[in-house]
């Protein structure tokens, strides 16, 4: 059976990622935090800078990786 259209008068995705682009699931999150994090200190070798990005990666992640979805799936079951 093929998967309904999820943009479809009366359609409901299963999750907050079936709304998003390739470019802004899990897997791609992830690994750009990751190459960032890696490409700052293979390019600088400065703990601290590291550091700094590592936190501002780390804060991006909560941000879209876990309250984003909660706060979706909390409206998709009618909370408010």
């Amino acid at each position: 059976m093929p998967n309904p259209d999820l943009h479809g008068p009366g359609a409901t995705p299963g999750s907050v990622w079936d709304l998003k682009p390739w470019w802004c699931q899990p897997w791609s999150i992830l690994l750009t935090g990751l190459a960032i994090v890696a490409g700052s200190w293979l390019v600088l070798h400065l703990w601290w800078i590291t550091t700094g990005v590592s936190l501002a990666i780390g804060a991006w992640w909560l941000l879209f990786l876990v309250l984003m979805p909660a706060a979706w799936r909390q409206e998709q079951d009618g909370g408010g």
